[in-house]
């Protein structure tokens, strides 16, 4: 991902096809260590494409992926029954949780407001 941004950014610096040494300059002004081999793959694949065209591919893609949380949503509803079940071992071990919480938090090691 890091490397198709600096592709980014050097595209929207004027650089109408960046080469390695662009992309690393970028990257490394920033602290990041560039994988060459990686950064030449970014560089084929992108390489005399129109950004304008590679974004507009790219929302096409993301438009077809599912965004819905019904796999989610069945989760809870499934972990309910064993947790009904369960009944009194689940409200003693969220008093347990409490009192491990409660004594945590002095055991920090500093005091915010001393």
């Amino acid at each position: 991902m890091r490397y198709v941004a600096a592709y980014l950014l050097a595209v929207l610096g004027g650089k109408d096809s960046p080469v390695n040494a662009d992309l690393e300059k970028i990257l490394s002004s920033v602290g990041i260590e560039v994988d060459s081999e990686r950064l030449t793959k970014v560089i084929k694949e992108l390489g005399g494409k129109s950004i304008e065209d590679l974004i507009k591919e790219g929302r096409e893609k993301l438009s077809s992926m599912p965004v819905g949380g019904g796999a989610a949503a069945a989760a809870p509803a499934a972990g309910a029954a064993p947790a009904a079940a369960a009944g009194g071992d689940k409200k003693e071990a969220k008093k347990e949780e409490k009192e491990e919480s409660e004594s945590e938090d002095d055991d920090m090691g500093f005091a915010l407001f001393e």
